[in-house]
């Protein structure tokens, strides 16, 4: 087996993409892991916020990050180490992004690179309810025991490639990606001064005060979910059809549930925007399910009773999949990265649900 490219998670300060705290890497050749490299590292300059929300998923500090480089420091390290291997991530528009966003408030120049995205691949060769990085690690044989470590998350982004190379009888990367009809795909050439800004980075340098934004909430304590409201459910906006067919969210049939840091009108008109048909309820179209209030996709693997997974789109879903439909349930931080993004810039979840009489809508 020829199978060879290096398999990349970073992790994220705040909102912007581009707010890289830490990174893994590991090359794979031969369909073996044969170096790993692992760096902690202050984000840009002006974009080094951390949100108590990402430090909540990752638990990296700004104090654990404050004799680190920058980003700018480590990122020759960082491309060194790639060469002219394929990038592979789970979910990896999104760590594509970091690069790019990165690169651009740094003033870098980035080399064009050629990519694919392992969760792609998992929801090509496996049947599961989550396609999540430990739910997708765990279908290849691979527990990952610290979830949110960049090390960790790369290693089990290389092994689940790695096993669908091998389940599909492919001697390479791009005979995997062929034989699941997925293409390799390219990230161009990035040139300061010359290339246009990324959409991510142009929104983050138009938002006054987001990081402003972010220093006040971690200053206080966030507050909890309102147990005592409804969600409001709001309209089902038109998918834009001249989104990127290529996003993760394009041609998708979404229902949420639970509370979430944003209302759910923002959340449909977000998912609107990439492509998406949003619905209020569960129906026959239904691909995705998003569930806020903390769900851990990690709760299905353990098998444990969790209080979003017991609201009625949640367990209409589990029927439904048991049935045979196909629908992928994801936790809230799922859908903002497939968003290319993280969390928004809100500091309090939106209202949930009773906690006495019906479960959750």
């Amino acid at each position: 087996m020829s199978v060879r490219f290096v398999a990349i998670d970073f992790e994220t300060a705040n909102s912007f993409r581009g707010s890289a705290c830490s990174v893994g890497l590991s090359r794979v050749e031969n369909g073996v892991v044969t170096e790993r490299a692992h760096w902690l590292m202050r984000p840009p300059a002006g974009y080094d916020v951390f949100d108590p929300r990402n430090v909540s998923i990752h638990r990296i500090t700004e104090a654990d990050v404050a004799h680190a480089p920058r980003f700018a420091e480590l990122f020759g390290n960082i491309m060194n180490f790639v060469g002219h291997d394929p990038l592979v991530a789970h979910n990896a528009n999104f760590d594509v992004g970091v690069i790019r966003s990165g690169a651009e408030v740094s003033e870098l120049a980035v080399p064009a690179f050629h990519y694919a995205c392992s969760l792609q691949l998992a929801r090509r060769n496996y049947e599961l309810a989550s396609y999540a990085l430990p739910n997708a690690a765990a279908a290849a044989g691979w527990e990952i025991t610290d979830h949110h470590n960049a090390q960790a998350d790369a290693d089990a982004c290389a092994a689940i490639v790695v096993d669908i190379c091998k389940s599909v009888q492919a001697p390479d990367l791009g005979t995997a990606l062929a034989r699941s009809e997925i293409a390799l795909k390219l990230s161009p050439e990035y040139v300061p001064g010359e290339t246009v800004f990324s959409k991510a980075t142009r929104d983050a340098m138009a938002t006054e005060g987001i990081y402003d934004a972010a220093r006040n909430v971690a200053a206080r304590a966030l507050p909890g979910p309102q147990w005592d409201l409804w969600p409001q459910e709001g309209t089902n906006p038109e998918p834009n059809r001249n989104a990127d067919p290529e996003h993760p969210l394009f041609g998708q049939h979404i229902v949420f549930t639970g509370g979430l840091h944003i209302s759910r009108q923002e959340a449909k008109n977000l998912a609107a925007e990439c492509g998406a048909q949003t619905g209020n309820r569960v129906i026959n179209k239904t691909t995705i399910l998003v569930i806020g209030d903390g769900f851990d996709p990690r709760d299905l693997l353990r098998g444990e009773p969790t209080l979003s997974t017991g609201t009625k789109k949640a367990q209409m879903v589990l029927e439904r999949r048991a049935a045979g439909q196909q629908i992928e349930i994801f936790s809230e931080a799922q859908f903002f990265q497939a968003l290319s993004g993280n969390w928004p810039e809100e500091g309090a979840l939106s209202a949930s649900f009773a906690t006495t009489g019906a479960a959750s809508r």
